[in-house]
């Protein structure tokens, strides 16, 4: 079985979208793959009580609890090893990783990013995409490379930017296409595995 592990930090709209799809599709039987566990760096996200209403395994790895980013990634490395996964996939997580962690999953560490990458890595991008003028933002899904918001693109959308939008507008439609795009390049990029 390919085993999903999958990192939140907040809510976990994108994780439940994956669970959701996982759940649609058949992922076991087509894919042979399943969500085996979802993680978090927060013991209040509530993502935890999304999975756990799914049966899916859950644990908390608080990085206050850590004296710094290394020792942090080398717990959350221990915990994700415990369920094998093929892919683990960063959903809404809020930590910058350390290069050994990136390593150690090269080629199966996933990440969506909430814009038309390389544009705008970082945060506040909704914000600076209007403040930049633009017409189109969108959303990429991209393996991680040791520098941030970058790497192999495997999907993107493009959502257009409306007169008058406000951030959270553009947030807003720019998520509703990230929940489309990233459990389809999950299951494609399972497929290749």
């Amino acid at each position: 079985m390919k085993n999903i592990v999958i990192l939140v930090s907040g809510g976990g709209s994108n994780m439940a979208a994956i669970v959701r799809e996982a759940q649609r599709a058949n992922w076991r039987e087509t894919l042979g793959a399943q969500v085996a566990a979802v993680i978090s760096n927060r013991p209040d996200a509530g993502g935890l009580r999304l999975a756990s209403e799914q049966k899916i395994a859950t644990a908390v790895v608080d990085h206050k609890n850590f004296p710094d980013r290394e020792a942090f990634d080398a717990a959350l490395a221990q915990v994700i090893d415990g369920h094998r996964p093929t892919l683990v996939v960063l959903a809404g997580f809020m930590r910058i990783l350390t290069p050994g962690f990136v390593d150690r999953y090269a080629g199966r560490l996933v990440n969506i990013h909430p814009s038309l990458l390389p544009a705008f890595p970082g945060l506040h991008t909704h914000q600076r995409a209007i403040e930049a003028g633009c017409q189109v933002a969108g959303a990429t899904v991209h393996l991680v490379t040791p520098q941030l918001d970058h790497g192999p693109i495997l999907e993107q959308a493009v959502v257009p930017v409306l007169a008058g939008d406000t951030e959270q507008a553009l947030a807003g439609r720019v998520l509703s296409q990230e929940h489309v795009i990233y459990p389809r390049a999950i299951a494609r990029l399972l497929r290749s595995l």
